[in-house]
């Protein structure tokens, strides 16, 4: 852990292998074809945090216990969801998502932040896997402008210059947990391959980080561990047979 703490530190970003097990991982693929089926005006590279506050499978699965001690490493003990998002790139069509900094989004005070980056299906250079540019978190927040010569999952890019060269890929296999900083400048290429590549970004604050969106609950606010700090959040959902994606462990949310 000390080793992929300092590679944090020194590079912006980490890799810890084999987090989640096929098992669970079989139960979040399953998931996004429901999410697929129930909302089929929604592009896959879009099922966000919207639809999170009344999905217990989905607040399940960012409150396991293995994603939450790999977080607390990041940010500490006491902990919070700030948002969560699927971006699944379908086949030969899957759209890119251009350079950027998250911090530039955000609506957080401090930016303490950290995002796990799950991976469900495997993740190459082929099917447009995470691609960062390694140390770039130390650097400033830059400006962002609006691109829409490019269909892309964000509509935007970083308003500098990018050297491309410097580019690593985050191969990952499904369980995989890629994290990295908000700072750091990263993106990724479009699928044209015939594979789809799906991961779960998951934002995790500590709970001493303030929500500054008007929006009060923030719609993927939860508590998750520890004290509960300056926010208010969403009550956990109550799993509905018929209603709700049904999974292991749902008699637990009834």
């Amino acid at each position: 852990m000390s080793e992929l703490l300092g590679q944090f530190q020194r590079d912006g970003y980490a890799i810890f292998r084999e987090v989640i097990d096929q098992e669970l991982i079989k139960e979040v693929n399953d998931h996004v074809e429901w999410l697929q089926e129930r909302h089929p005006e929604v592009r896959p590279e879009q099922l966000g945090h919207v639809f999170l506050k009344d999905d217990p499978f989905w607040v399940r699965l960012v409150s396991d216990q293995r994603l939450l001690d790999i977080a607390s490493q990041f940010v500490g003990p006491d902990l919070a969801l700030f948002a969560s998002h699927y971006i699944s790139k379908p086949p030969y069509s899957g759209q890119p998502v251009l350079w950027h900094q998250d911090a530039a989004f955000w609506p957080l005070d401090p930016m303490s932040v950290v995002t796990l980056w799950l991976a469900v299906d495997h993740s190459t250079p082929d099917n447009g896997c995470v691609r960062v540019i390694p140390g770039s978190h130390r650097g400033a927040i830059a400006e962002m402008r609006d691109n829409t010569a490019v269909e892309s999952v964000l509509g935007k890019e970083i308003a500098v210059e990018v050297d491309e060269d410097q580019a690593v890929d985050m191969v990952l296999a499904p369980g995989d947990v890629e994290v990295h900083h908000p700072n750091i400048v990263h993106g990724s290429t479009a699928n044209t391959s015939p594979n789809r590549r799906c991961g779960l970004t998951i934002r995790y604050i500590p709970t001493s980080t303030r929500i500054t969106d008007p929006e009060v609950p923030y719609p993927s606010a939860f508590h998750l561990q520890g004290d509960p700090g300056v926010n208010s959040y969403q009550p956990k959902p109550r799993y509905v047979d018929g209603r709700h994606f049904p999974f292991t462990g749902s008699s637990d949310w009834t």
